[in-house]
């Protein structure tokens, strides 16, 4: 029985995703996205989903693109459904109704990149390398670079960074945004761990809808994205999770969610 591509560890509903192709540094291939796509499908039919992290196997590399060896003979109409394939895997991350993480070891480059940046936030260790290297390749980035980068950390970064195919380290990445932390290899693992305890512990209806107020009103006028805003909260008291949260806070207790 081959070994999965994608390992699946469930703590309390907040699920750990580890690419699983650490000789190839975690490269994308099809088979990779064939298997990440049907994990994610079964994500978002879980009504217990409390988060996920994503991250990849080893200590060198979180992805470090997509797989060049596969990609190298294709033909453009080949090209075109293999990015369609990783543009489809990567928005049904992006869209899951909860927080998506990026835990960043190593290389994190090109498809790795545009990975991380489909995640709600990314978190680095010190030795993370940053990049759209495509050019070098003489290609564009083709899972979605050259639209959420912008989106991330300004247009003129990131034609910077796409253009030149320059890498960038983790300081950088801090410094013009791409990730939300930088800190020690060591210590990845543990934040990992405690932020695992942090989101599965607080209201999972309240945190779903803190993640839809903020996406779906990214693309609205403020006034319309306010309003929304206003529905999302007043909805947090049709059900019993804002009853425990408020009761615990009176009482001095942890709530039970």
């Amino acid at each position: 029985m081959s070994e999965k591509l994608i390992e699946v560890v469930d703590n309390a509903g907040v699920v750990r995703l580890t690419i699983n192709r650490p000789k190839a540094l975690n490269a994308l291939n099809s088979a990779v996205l064939s298997e990440l796509e049907a994990v994610l499908t079964e994500l978002e039919q879980r009504s217990d989903l409390r988060a996920v992290l994503i991250t990849g196997a080893g200590e060198k590399s979180f992805v470090a693109g997509a797989d060049i060896t596969e990609m190298r003979d294709k033909t453009p109409e080949e090209a075109r459904a293999f990015a369609s394939q990783a543009l489809r895997t990567i928005k049904r991350l992006e869209t899951l109704p909860v927080p998506v993480v990026a835990l960043v070891n190593g290389f994190c480059l090109g498809g790795g990149c545009e990975l991380a940046l489909a995640c709600d936030w990314a978190v680095a260790s010190d030795n993370a390398i940053f990049g759209q290297p495509e050019v070098l390749l003489g290609v564009i980035p083709g899972f979605g670079g050259t639209q959420r980068l912008p989106r991330r950390v300004g247009p003129a970064m990131a034609i910077d960074l796409v253009t030149t195919g320059r890498k960038i380290d983790a300081q950088e990445a801090l410094r013009i945004g791409l990730v939300n932390r930088v800190m020690p290899q060591a210590e990845l693992e543990a934040y990992a761990e405690e932020l695992t305890k942090q989101l599965a512990g607080n209201g999972p209806q309240a945190v779903r809808a803190s993640k839809q107020a903020v996406h779906d009103g990214m693309d609205q006028d403020l006034d319309s994205a306010l309003a929304l805003e206003t529905a999302l909260f007043a909805v947090c008291f049709a059900g019993e999770e804002q009853k425990e949260g408020m009761t615990a806070f009176v009482e001095k207790r942890k709530p039970n969610f």
